[in-house]
């Protein structure tokens, strides 16, 4: 019975009638071939929207259900927006379908996106290894995605079985001195003259000099560079030994999320979909779709929303 569907655009931000655009009509033609490519054709935002003026927007253009497709952070923005509508009494089913390449949802042991993104990652690896490989100790540095999960730096490692060094927030290192880091890369290059290291953007923040009253429009810590930082370390650590060396770094990190998924994604993607929609038409609301051991589930967004994976 339904006849129009609606997609808000720029994320929470459209739904603000002050600063958002009008939402587009989602129609069966429009959205034939978006499968095909890459991103999305409502786009993305960051930051939250007044709860209550949210609500007051869905309510006048009479919207019962809404799905929000996004991470940790947009599924906090619908468990507020849920909790508004509960508390005027308003029957408004909001049921989130998780989806980041990080990987880091709770409850869903694959979020579509990250499959994706591991494979374009593994293509960085290989071209990195080759240029590792091309010259007397070459060392290539490859910063990927991941603020407070390493699961991409931690796929692409396996994908790849080139890497040398994986570096990811879970887990500290030391930089310099027994035990650190750089002692352990300049054992690997002399015996191998060559390496290949990984490492996540949110990995060694604490060896940085960062604010941590940086912060971003949706309260997001703001990371410091700690690629720039590593080869940087590197190359002075190299000349104080004297040892030569060649440093490749590179970071791909928005063009590993920027193409279209590939198959397994897609599959996974029209499942999570259309568990969503079941899920709202059958009335409920409040909740995520999650997937564990291959079996997708109802989560209550508040347990969704009360820690990373």
């Amino acid at each position: 019975g339904v006849r129009r569907i609606l997609g808000f655009r720029d994320g929470y931000q459209g739904l603000d009638p002050e600063r958002g655009r009008e939402p587009i009509t989602l129609t069966p033609e429009l959205v034939d071939d978006i499968h095909k490519d890459g991103g999305t054709i409502l786009g993305t935002s960051r930051g939250p929207v007044a709860t209550r003026i949210a609500v007051d927007n869905l309510i006048r253009r009479g919207i019962d259900i809404l799905f929000t497709v996004g991470g940790d952070g947009t599924q906090r923005g619908g468990r507020d927006l849920y909790n508004e509508a509960r508390s005027r009494g308003r029957p408004l089913a909001v049921v989130g379908v998780p989806k980041t390449i990080d990987n880091d949802v709770m409850y869903v042991d694959r979020t579509f996106g990250y499959l994706t993104a591991v494979e374009e990652a593994a293509h960085v690896l290989e071209c990195a290894h080759m240029e590792a490989h091309s010259v007397q100790n070459g060392i290539s540095i490859v910063k990927l995605m991941g603020r407070e999960a390493g699961f991409i730096a931690a796929g692409a490692t396996v994908a790849s079985q080139d890497v040398n060094f994986t570096l990811i927030p879970e887990v500290p290192f030391k930089l310099e001195g027994e035990g650190g880091f750089l002692l352990a890369l300049k054992d690997r290059v002399l015996k191998r003259a060559h390496a290949l290291i990984v490492v996540a953007e949110g990995a060694g923040q604490d060896l940085l000099n960062n604010d941590a009253n940086r912060r971003d429009a949706s309260g997001n810590k703001k990371l410091a560079d700690i690629g720039a930082f590593l080869r940087d370390s590197i190359q002075a650590f190299f000349k104080a030994e004297s040892i030569p060396c060649v440093i490749r770094y590179m970071d791909p990190s928005y063009i590993i999320r920027s193409v279209k998924a590939d198959a397994e994604d897609a599959i996974l993607c029209d499942r999570f979909a259309r568990s969503a929609v079941h899920a709202a038409m059958a009335g409920k609301t409040g909740l995520a779709i999650g997937l564990i051991h291959d079996r997708f589930i109802h989560v209550p967004i508040e347990k969704l929303s009360e820690k990373k994976k």
